[in-house]
């Protein structure tokens, strides 16, 4: 049988018809996923700027299946569940990231660092700091520091919280040199006599303007009975951080009753208060009197000198009782209107509290209540 090459002739034009007719159909269907991405993640953008999380999530989902190559989309994805508070969703959506082996170095350091923000944001502090120190020698290297420094004072590690300190401030990143006073301070709180002199000798001289490391320095020393050491101490805080004086008064005063240095104290202690009057440098030399008259003489100067709730109240303790029925209900009322004036108020948040703090329970900002009271704010 011999072969007809008529169908040959029309059989290549029919495949070269069908191949193009093809090709055109797929060029279309690229064509219209390509629309559909891009209306898709401005859809999205548009609900996120109108604050619909939900319905932005739902557009992003889209463009994701759409275009799944498009890291940008992944990023606004994870960042959307996190917000939302679903971290669960935000991590798989990183780690899916991480693992593409087309990655890019930029786009995965990137993915690295939000994915321990997704840990850290749930509280899986442990797997937060594996993936915060991954990033070392990354652009994301400063920024996994301050959380890893952020991680170890929430679990009190302040022996790393001292290492990542120091790291911050030598690659120049700002000035630690209070927060690691702190931080040896607070490992003094924890170890025995010789070392926490150690210590705090060494967060003395780390940051010679902070008032903390003397504040523990004396009262150690004071605890270990030498209070002629705590009290020269105390004297020398006083003159180098003379606007820490409200915190520095009560126990300058009461160390200089245990040696015998009243008057040596009431001049320190008058030297500031003419300068800078102060509650706590008002009630330390009252401390220092003998009489009573000579205390309440005290509480009346501050009287004259501005009006004071508190000194007020003070002065009322034990004054003569001239109406047995009013004097009472004076005096409940001026100390129900002093307690809150006495308080510290912290600068970052306005927490309040009645004793002063170094770490703000409210905020956790170091060294935001300042020296001074309510009242005198």
């Amino acid at each position: 049988m011999e072969f007809d090459f008529s169908w040959l002739l029309w059989g290549l034009p029919l495949a070269f018809a069908l191949g193009w007719l093809a090709s055109r159909l797929d060029l279309r269907q690229i064509r219209i996923e390509n629309r559909q991405a891009p209306k898709a993640y401005f859809r999205g953008l548009n609900f996120l700027l109108n604050e619909q999380q939900d319905q932005a999530i739902d557009a992003f989902i889209e463009a994701v299946r759409n275009d799944p190559d498009t890291s940008e989309l992944h990023f606004a994805l994870g960042n959307l569940f996190r917000r939302r508070g679903e971290y669960e969703r935000a991590v798989r959506v990183h780690e899916h990231l991480l693992s593409r082996g087309d990655l890019a170095a930029t786009d995965r350091h990137r993915a690295q660092h939000a994915l321990a923000l997704d840990f850290l944001k749930a509280g899986l502090l442990d797997r937060a700091e594996n993936a915060l120190r991954l990033l070392e020698g990354t652009d994301y290297e400063a920024q996994a520091r301050l959380a890893l420094l952020a991680i170890y004072e929430r679990t009190r590690d302040w022996h790393s919280a001292g290492k990542t300190a120091r790291k911050i401030t030598d690659a120049g990143h700002g000035d630690f040199s209070n927060r690691l006073a702190h931080y040896l301070c607070e490992q003094a709180s924890d170890s025995d006599s010789e070392q926490a002199r150690a210590l705090l000798k060494e967060a003395q001289a780390m940051a010679p303007q902070a008032v903390r490391p003397g504040l523990d320095l004396a009262e150690l020393q004071k605890r270990a009975g030498n209070c002629a050491a705590a009290f020269e101490t105390l004297c020398d805080l006083a003159s180098n951080v003379p606007e820490s004086i409200g915190l520095i008064a009560r126990p300058l005063a009461d160390a200089a009753m245990a040696v015998g240095q009243q008057t040596l104290a009431r001049e320190v202690l008058a030297q500031h208060q003419a300068r800078t009057p102060s509650l706590d440098v008002m009630d330390a030399l009252a401390v220092l009197e003998d009489s009573a008259d000579a205390k309440r003489g005290h509480y009346l100067h501050q009287l004259e000198r501005e009006p004071s709730l508190v000194a007020a109240s003070r002065w009322m303790t034990g004054a003569p009782v001239t109406d047995s029925k009013i004097q009472p209900l004076l005096q409940r009322a001026l100390d129900q209107a002093a307690k809150p004036l006495s308080r510290y108020r912290c600068a970052a948040c306005g927490f309040e509290a009645i004793r002063h703090f170094w770490q703000c329970p409210g905020c956790q900002a170091w060294d935001s209540y300042p020296a001074r009271r309510v009242e005198e704010l």
